[in-house]
């Protein structure tokens, strides 16, 4: 019985010893302009068709175990994330950057899902949304037109 006893004792504090210890990540969101804490929508506004369509998430492991993004996947194709695949530390700040294909006019709301190591939220939705505005009609020329006289 004390053998019985000693087995699910010892069980018992290695299962919470490791829920523990896999749930002491926590990540924080900052977008690079500084628009304030835990940002996870990058709002890009209005656009020109073709312009830069990189934006950069910072974050902050502020658990107390190292940090890993295993798995980093945009909504559709035109939303490509990049990331660093080394474990990041308590109190480290890392980036993913996320490109939009901003040939793609009009307006736009596309996701970046994000799988942690964090037993507590295993995945994190960013999201970027804006408008592609389309090139301006290029002036009309009066070639052609009958101008009297």
């Amino acid at each position: 019985m004390k053998k019985i006893f000693a087995s699910f004792f010892v069980v018992a504090m290695a299962v919470f010893f490791f829920a523990s210890e896999a749930s002491a990540q926590s990540i924080t969101f900052k977008a690079v302009k500084g628009q304030g804490e835990d940002i996870k929508v990058w709002n890009y506004g209005k656009i020109a068709k073709g312009s830069n369509g990189v934006r950069i998430f910072k974050y902050t492991n502020t658990g107390s175990a190292p940090l890993m993004i295993t798995n980093a996947k945009g909504s559709c194709g035109c939303t490509v994330p990049s990331y660093s695949k080394e474990p990041l530390l308590p109190g480290e700040t890392a980036e993913i950057k996320v490109k939009y294909d901003t040939n793609r006019v009009g307006p736009f709301t596309k996701y970046v899902t994000l799988t942690t190591n964090d037993t507590s939220s295993e995945t994190i939705k960013l999201k970027i949304q804006g408008t592609v505005e389309a090139e301006a009609d290029a002036i009309p020329s009066n070639k052609g037109s009958f101008m009297g006289g």
